[in-house]
Protein backbone atom coordinates (compact mmCIF):
# COMPACT_ATOMS: atom_id res chain seq x y z
CA UNK A 1 0.00 0.00 0.00
CA UNK A 2 1.45 3.53 -0.82
CA UNK A 3 1.91 6.38 1.33
CA UNK A 4 -1.12 9.34 0.42
CA UNK A 5 -0.07 11.75 -1.42
CA UNK A 6 -0.85 15.18 0.16
CA UNK A 7 -2.85 17.10 -2.46
CA UNK A 8 -2.93 21.16 -1.92
CA UNK A 9 -4.29 22.37 1.08
CA UNK A 10 -6.77 24.68 -0.89
CA UNK A 11 -8.80 21.76 -1.59
CA UNK A 12 -8.25 19.90 1.20
CA UNK A 13 -11.89 20.61 2.42
CA UNK A 14 -13.38 20.93 -0.87
CA UNK A 15 -16.74 19.52 -1.14
CA UNK A 16 -17.82 17.68 -4.75
CA UNK A 17 -20.62 19.43 -6.93
CA UNK A 18 -23.61 17.07 -6.64
CA UNK A 19 -25.88 17.69 -9.72
CA UNK A 20 -29.44 16.69 -10.02
CA UNK A 21 -29.99 12.80 -10.37
CA UNK A 22 -29.81 11.61 -13.86
CA UNK A 23 -32.67 9.56 -15.25
CA UNK A 24 -30.78 6.67 -15.67
CA UNK A 25 -29.56 6.59 -12.21
CA UNK A 26 -33.00 6.71 -10.71
CA UNK A 27 -34.57 4.12 -13.21
CA UNK A 28 -31.66 1.48 -12.16
CA UNK A 29 -32.49 2.52 -8.17
CA UNK A 30 -36.02 2.20 -8.14
CA UNK A 31 -36.74 -0.04 -11.09
CA UNK A 32 -39.40 2.61 -12.92
CA UNK A 33 -39.91 2.75 -16.02
CA UNK A 34 -41.48 6.09 -16.83
CA UNK A 35 -39.09 9.27 -14.43
CA UNK A 36 -39.72 12.95 -15.14
CA UNK A 37 -36.65 14.90 -14.57
CA UNK A 38 -37.13 18.55 -13.32
CA UNK A 39 -34.04 18.81 -11.04
CA UNK A 40 -31.14 20.67 -13.52
CA UNK A 41 -33.12 23.69 -15.44
CA UNK A 42 -32.71 22.05 -18.76
CA UNK A 43 -34.56 22.39 -21.84
CA UNK A 44 -37.64 20.30 -21.96
CA UNK A 45 -38.22 20.72 -25.71
CA UNK A 46 -34.46 19.44 -26.81
CA UNK A 47 -32.53 22.01 -29.15
CA UNK A 48 -33.50 23.62 -32.33
CA UNK A 49 -33.31 20.93 -35.54
CA UNK A 50 -31.29 23.13 -37.18
CA UNK A 51 -28.83 22.13 -34.15
CA UNK A 52 -29.43 18.48 -34.70
CA UNK A 53 -28.74 18.73 -38.83
CA UNK A 54 -25.49 20.69 -37.96
CA UNK A 55 -24.00 18.18 -35.94
CA UNK A 56 -25.36 15.28 -38.24
CA UNK A 57 -23.49 17.07 -41.13
CA UNK A 58 -20.53 17.99 -38.90
CA UNK A 59 -19.51 14.41 -37.41
CA UNK A 60 -17.56 13.02 -40.81
CA UNK A 61 -15.06 15.65 -39.20
CA UNK A 62 -14.78 13.96 -35.94
CA UNK A 63 -11.30 12.96 -36.52
CA UNK A 64 -9.78 16.34 -37.11
CA UNK A 65 -9.21 18.79 -33.90
CA UNK A 66 -11.72 21.87 -33.67
CA UNK A 67 -10.60 25.47 -33.82
CA UNK A 68 -9.46 26.48 -30.53
CA UNK A 69 -10.95 30.11 -30.55
CA UNK A 70 -14.25 28.94 -32.65
CA UNK A 71 -13.83 31.86 -34.93
CA UNK A 72 -17.22 31.05 -37.03
CA UNK A 73 -19.01 31.14 -33.53
CA UNK A 74 -17.74 33.95 -32.29
CA UNK A 75 -18.16 35.74 -35.24
CA UNK A 76 -21.62 34.65 -35.05
CA UNK A 77 -22.28 35.96 -32.03
CA UNK A 78 -20.65 39.42 -32.55
CA UNK A 79 -22.68 40.48 -35.33
CA UNK A 80 -26.02 38.98 -33.35
CA UNK A 81 -24.82 41.01 -29.90
CA UNK A 82 -23.47 44.08 -31.90
CA UNK A 83 -20.04 43.48 -30.33
CA UNK A 84 -16.45 43.70 -31.38
CA UNK A 85 -15.51 39.81 -31.91
CA UNK A 86 -12.37 40.67 -30.02
CA UNK A 87 -14.90 40.85 -26.87
CA UNK A 88 -15.83 37.40 -27.38
CA UNK A 89 -14.51 34.20 -25.63
CA UNK A 90 -16.22 30.94 -26.35
CA UNK A 91 -16.01 28.40 -23.21
CA UNK A 92 -16.84 24.38 -22.26
CA UNK A 93 -19.68 26.07 -20.90
CA UNK A 94 -19.82 29.20 -19.25
CA UNK A 95 -18.63 27.74 -16.25
CA UNK A 96 -15.25 27.58 -18.20
CA UNK A 97 -15.14 31.12 -18.23
CA UNK A 98 -15.84 31.30 -14.23
CA UNK A 99 -12.46 28.87 -13.73
CA UNK A 100 -10.74 30.56 -16.45
CA UNK A 101 -10.76 34.11 -14.49
CA UNK A 102 -10.55 32.66 -10.91
CA UNK A 103 -7.16 30.76 -12.34
CA UNK A 104 -5.94 34.16 -14.08
CA UNK A 105 -7.16 36.77 -11.01
CA UNK A 106 -6.99 35.17 -7.96
CA UNK A 107 -3.83 35.07 -5.87
CA UNK A 108 -4.08 33.56 -2.92
CA UNK A 109 -6.38 36.04 0.13
CA UNK A 110 -7.57 37.18 -2.63
CA UNK A 111 -11.31 38.49 -1.75
CA UNK A 112 -14.47 37.73 -3.82
CA UNK A 113 -17.44 39.19 -3.11
CA UNK A 114 -20.63 36.89 -3.49
CA UNK A 115 -24.10 36.40 -2.73
CA UNK A 116 -25.68 33.95 -0.25
CA UNK A 117 -27.61 31.66 -1.77
CA UNK A 118 -26.14 31.69 -5.64
CA UNK A 119 -24.49 29.22 -7.78
CA UNK A 120 -21.87 27.55 -5.84
CA UNK A 121 -19.32 26.87 -8.76
CA UNK A 122 -18.22 30.88 -8.08
CA UNK A 123 -17.63 29.98 -4.49
CA UNK A 124 -15.62 26.44 -5.52
CA UNK A 125 -13.14 28.15 -8.07
CA UNK A 126 -12.18 30.91 -5.77
CA UNK A 127 -11.62 28.46 -2.82
CA UNK A 128 -9.27 26.30 -5.31
CA UNK A 129 -7.14 29.16 -6.02
CA UNK A 130 -7.09 30.47 -2.56
CA UNK A 131 -9.28 33.10 -2.40
CA UNK A 132 -11.43 33.84 0.10
CA UNK A 133 -14.89 33.99 -1.11
CA UNK A 134 -17.17 36.67 1.06
CA UNK A 135 -20.91 36.11 1.22
CA UNK A 136 -23.37 38.83 1.67
CA UNK A 137 -26.86 37.36 2.54
CA UNK A 138 -29.60 37.91 -0.25
CA UNK A 139 -32.67 39.78 1.27
CA UNK A 140 -35.97 37.74 0.73
CA UNK A 141 -33.86 35.69 -2.55
CA UNK A 142 -32.54 39.01 -3.80
CA UNK A 143 -29.45 40.09 -4.01
CA UNK A 144 -28.73 42.73 -1.57
CA UNK A 145 -26.49 45.44 -4.10
CA UNK A 146 -25.57 47.68 -1.23
CA UNK A 147 -24.60 44.91 1.19
CA UNK A 148 -21.86 43.78 -1.47
CA UNK A 149 -20.77 47.44 -1.93
CA UNK A 150 -20.14 47.90 1.80
CA UNK A 151 -18.24 44.17 1.47
CA UNK A 152 -15.22 45.73 -0.70
CA UNK A 153 -12.05 45.83 0.81
CA UNK A 154 -8.54 46.46 -0.55
CA UNK A 155 -8.41 42.93 -0.62
CA UNK A 156 -11.17 42.73 -3.04
CA UNK A 157 -10.44 41.70 -6.90
CA UNK A 158 -13.42 40.27 -7.93
CA UNK A 159 -17.78 39.99 -7.42
CA UNK A 160 -20.51 37.91 -9.00
CA UNK A 161 -24.04 38.83 -9.49
CA UNK A 162 -25.85 35.78 -10.91
CA UNK A 163 -28.73 37.89 -12.80
CA UNK A 164 -31.47 36.24 -12.79
CA UNK A 165 -30.02 34.27 -9.42
CA UNK A 166 -29.58 30.60 -9.59
CA UNK A 167 -31.55 28.94 -7.21
CA UNK A 168 -34.27 31.83 -6.47
CA UNK A 169 -34.83 33.02 -9.92
CA UNK A 170 -34.95 36.46 -8.72
CA UNK A 171 -33.46 39.34 -10.97
CA UNK A 172 -31.33 42.74 -9.52
CA UNK A 173 -33.79 45.41 -10.94
CA UNK A 174 -32.07 47.80 -14.10
CA UNK A 175 -31.83 50.77 -12.56
CA UNK A 176 -30.33 49.32 -9.29
CA UNK A 177 -27.89 47.03 -11.14
CA UNK A 178 -26.83 49.79 -13.28
CA UNK A 179 -26.28 52.28 -10.37
CA UNK A 180 -23.96 49.42 -8.93
CA UNK A 181 -21.41 49.06 -11.96
CA UNK A 182 -21.31 52.52 -11.68
CA UNK A 183 -20.21 52.32 -8.24
CA UNK A 184 -17.84 49.30 -8.25
CA UNK A 185 -14.31 50.58 -8.42
CA UNK A 186 -12.07 49.84 -11.96
CA UNK A 187 -9.96 47.84 -10.40
CA UNK A 188 -12.23 44.98 -9.45
CA UNK A 189 -13.67 42.78 -12.06
CA UNK A 190 -17.52 42.00 -12.19
CA UNK A 191 -18.68 39.53 -13.43
CA UNK A 192 -22.32 39.03 -14.17
CA UNK A 193 -23.54 35.75 -15.00
CA UNK A 194 -26.72 35.92 -17.18
CA UNK A 195 -27.14 31.97 -18.10
CA UNK A 196 -31.31 32.33 -17.84
CA UNK A 197 -31.23 35.67 -19.87
CA UNK A 198 -32.97 34.34 -22.75
CA UNK A 199 -36.09 33.16 -20.19
CA UNK A 200 -36.36 36.88 -18.53
CA UNK A 201 -39.66 38.42 -19.41
CA UNK A 202 -39.46 41.49 -17.03
CA UNK A 203 -39.06 44.38 -18.32
CA UNK A 204 -37.05 45.94 -15.75
CA UNK A 205 -33.97 43.51 -16.68
CA UNK A 206 -31.04 45.20 -17.42
CA UNK A 207 -28.83 45.12 -21.19
CA UNK A 208 -25.87 44.78 -20.19
CA UNK A 209 -23.94 44.13 -23.20
CA UNK A 210 -23.97 47.65 -24.60
CA UNK A 211 -21.83 48.23 -21.44
CA UNK A 212 -19.32 46.07 -21.92
CA UNK A 213 -17.70 49.03 -24.15
CA UNK A 214 -17.93 52.09 -21.22
CA UNK A 215 -16.90 49.94 -18.46
CA UNK A 216 -13.48 47.86 -18.95
CA UNK A 217 -13.71 45.80 -15.49
CA UNK A 218 -17.08 44.47 -16.64
CA UNK A 219 -17.40 40.52 -17.47
CA UNK A 220 -20.95 38.81 -19.27
CA UNK A 221 -21.50 35.29 -18.85
CA UNK A 222 -24.03 34.00 -21.00
CA UNK A 223 -24.82 30.29 -22.68
CA UNK A 224 -26.23 28.09 -24.50
CA UNK A 225 -27.20 25.10 -22.20
CA UNK A 226 -30.62 26.22 -21.09
CA UNK A 227 -33.04 27.96 -23.27
CA UNK A 228 -30.65 26.23 -26.59
CA UNK A 229 -31.03 22.81 -25.32
CA UNK A 230 -27.44 22.29 -25.74
CA UNK A 231 -26.26 21.19 -22.29
CA UNK A 232 -24.50 18.31 -23.11
CA UNK A 233 -21.89 19.64 -25.69
CA UNK A 234 -20.79 22.49 -22.73
CA UNK A 235 -20.80 25.55 -24.98
CA UNK A 236 -20.88 28.95 -23.56
CA UNK A 237 -19.22 32.50 -23.82
CA UNK A 238 -18.33 35.48 -21.64
CA UNK A 239 -17.68 39.17 -23.05
CA UNK A 240 -15.39 41.08 -21.71
CA UNK A 241 -12.33 43.98 -22.39
CA UNK A 242 -10.25 42.23 -25.00
CA UNK A 243 -7.25 42.34 -22.60
CA UNK A 244 -9.27 40.34 -20.07
CA UNK A 245 -9.98 37.84 -23.28
CA UNK A 246 -6.17 37.87 -24.21
CA UNK A 247 -5.19 36.69 -20.24
CA UNK A 248 -8.02 34.07 -20.28
CA UNK A 249 -6.41 33.00 -23.38
CA UNK A 250 -3.09 31.45 -21.77
CA UNK A 251 -4.64 29.84 -19.23
CA UNK A 252 -7.78 28.02 -21.49
CA UNK A 253 -7.49 24.31 -23.04
CA UNK A 254 -6.30 24.48 -26.31
CA UNK A 255 -9.08 22.83 -27.99
CA UNK A 256 -11.74 23.54 -24.95
CA UNK A 257 -14.99 23.24 -27.19
CA UNK A 258 -15.39 20.51 -29.68
CA UNK A 259 -16.58 20.45 -33.41
CA UNK A 260 -20.09 19.37 -32.92
CA UNK A 261 -20.80 22.17 -30.15
CA UNK A 262 -19.29 24.53 -32.15
CA UNK A 263 -21.79 23.88 -35.28
CA UNK A 264 -24.72 23.47 -33.26
CA UNK A 265 -24.38 26.68 -31.30
CA UNK A 266 -23.68 28.87 -34.57
CA UNK A 267 -27.50 27.02 -36.29
CA UNK A 268 -28.76 27.65 -33.06
CA UNK A 269 -28.28 31.43 -33.19
CA UNK A 270 -30.20 31.01 -36.82
CA UNK A 271 -33.16 29.38 -34.82
CA UNK A 272 -35.07 32.54 -33.06
CA UNK A 273 -38.11 31.17 -33.31
CA UNK A 274 -37.32 27.87 -31.76
CA UNK A 275 -35.99 30.30 -29.00
CA UNK A 276 -38.97 32.33 -29.05
CA UNK A 277 -41.26 29.46 -28.96
CA UNK A 278 -39.59 27.96 -25.71
CA UNK A 279 -39.31 31.15 -24.13
CA UNK A 280 -43.38 31.68 -24.23
CA UNK A 281 -43.72 27.98 -22.99
CA UNK A 282 -41.45 28.55 -19.96
CA UNK A 283 -43.45 31.87 -19.17
CA UNK A 284 -46.75 29.70 -19.46
CA UNK A 285 -45.19 26.78 -17.70
CA UNK A 286 -44.09 29.19 -15.24
CA UNK A 287 -47.47 30.96 -14.62
CA UNK A 288 -49.31 27.66 -14.48
CA UNK A 289 -47.06 26.40 -11.43
CA UNK A 290 -47.33 29.31 -9.82
CA UNK A 291 -50.94 29.47 -9.89
CA UNK A 292 -51.36 25.87 -8.40
CA UNK A 293 -48.50 25.83 -5.88
CA UNK A 294 -50.73 29.50 -4.63
CA UNK A 295 -54.05 27.20 -3.95
CA UNK A 296 -52.21 24.65 -2.19
CA UNK A 297 -50.96 27.65 0.19
CA UNK A 298 -47.56 27.10 -0.72
CA UNK A 299 -45.06 30.44 -1.32
CA UNK A 300 -42.35 30.47 -3.65
CA UNK A 301 -39.66 33.04 -5.24
CA UNK A 302 -40.48 35.19 -7.80
CA UNK A 303 -38.40 33.33 -10.97
CA UNK A 304 -37.44 34.81 -14.18
CA UNK A 305 -35.50 31.61 -14.87
CA UNK A 306 -36.55 28.16 -16.08
CA UNK A 307 -37.38 26.71 -12.58
CA UNK A 308 -38.96 27.69 -9.64
CA UNK A 309 -37.81 27.55 -6.01
CA UNK A 310 -40.94 26.43 -4.06
CA UNK A 311 -41.04 26.65 0.26
CA UNK A 312 -42.55 23.66 1.48
CA UNK A 313 -42.01 24.76 5.11
CA UNK A 314 -40.01 20.88 5.39
CA UNK A 315 -36.66 19.24 4.72
CA UNK A 316 -36.23 19.52 1.02
CA UNK A 317 -34.39 16.34 1.36
CA UNK A 318 -38.00 14.33 2.48
CA UNK A 319 -39.76 15.52 0.10
CA UNK A 320 -37.18 15.05 -2.67
CA UNK A 321 -37.60 11.43 -1.81
CA UNK A 322 -41.03 11.32 -1.92
CA UNK A 323 -41.35 12.46 -5.48
CA UNK A 324 -38.75 10.17 -5.95
CA UNK A 325 -40.65 7.29 -5.75
CA UNK A 326 -43.78 9.16 -7.93
CA UNK A 327 -41.05 9.36 -10.82
CA UNK A 328 -40.46 12.90 -10.44
CA UNK A 329 -37.18 13.80 -10.14
CA UNK A 330 -36.37 17.83 -8.23
CA UNK A 331 -33.90 19.28 -6.84
CA UNK A 332 -33.96 19.39 -2.75
CA UNK A 333 -33.14 22.73 -1.17
CA UNK A 334 -30.85 21.60 1.54
CA UNK A 335 -27.90 21.70 -0.51
CA UNK A 336 -28.55 24.69 -2.13
CA UNK A 337 -28.68 26.66 0.77
CA UNK A 338 -32.75 26.77 1.35
CA UNK A 339 -33.11 23.36 3.49
CA UNK A 340 -36.92 24.16 3.64
CA UNK A 341 -37.27 23.89 -0.29
CA UNK A 342 -37.38 22.11 -3.83
CA UNK A 343 -35.61 23.75 -6.90
CA UNK A 344 -38.44 22.05 -9.74
CA UNK A 345 -37.73 23.23 -13.50
CA UNK A 346 -39.99 24.37 -15.49
CA UNK A 347 -40.97 21.32 -18.09
CA UNK A 348 -43.47 20.63 -20.74
CA UNK A 349 -46.98 20.99 -20.10
CA UNK A 350 -47.35 17.15 -19.56
CA UNK A 351 -44.36 17.38 -16.98
CA UNK A 352 -45.96 19.99 -15.11
CA UNK A 353 -49.10 18.76 -14.25
CA UNK A 354 -47.34 15.22 -13.18
CA UNK A 355 -45.47 16.97 -10.80
CA UNK A 356 -48.16 19.18 -9.41
CA UNK A 357 -50.70 16.13 -9.33
CA UNK A 358 -47.21 14.04 -7.03
CA UNK A 359 -46.34 16.88 -5.31
CA UNK A 360 -50.44 17.12 -4.38
CA UNK A 361 -50.29 13.51 -3.31
CA UNK A 362 -46.78 13.77 -1.39
CA UNK A 363 -48.43 16.63 0.92
CA UNK A 364 -51.26 15.27 1.13
CA UNK A 365 -50.19 11.74 2.73
CA UNK A 366 -47.86 13.93 5.22
CA UNK A 367 -50.67 15.42 6.25
CA UNK A 368 -52.97 11.76 6.85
Amino acid sequence: MIDKIPTRKEIENLGVYVPGKPIEEVQRELGLDKIIKMASNENPYECSIKAKKAMMEEIHQAGLYPEGMAPALTEKLAHQLKIDRKRILVGNGSDEIIRLLTRSYIRPGDEVIMADVTFPRYETNVLIEGGKPVKVPLINGFHDLEGMLEAITTNTRMIFICNPNNPTGTIVSAGALRAFIEKVPKNILLIIDEAYYEYVTDKDYLQTVPLVDDFPNLIILRTFSKIYGLAALRIGYGMMHPAIVQELVKVKEPFNTNRLAQVAAIASLDDLDFVETCKRKNDEGRKYLENELEKMGLDYFPSQGNFLMVKINRSGDELFQSLLKQGIIVRSGVLLGYPETIRVSIGTEEENRAFISALKRVMESNHS
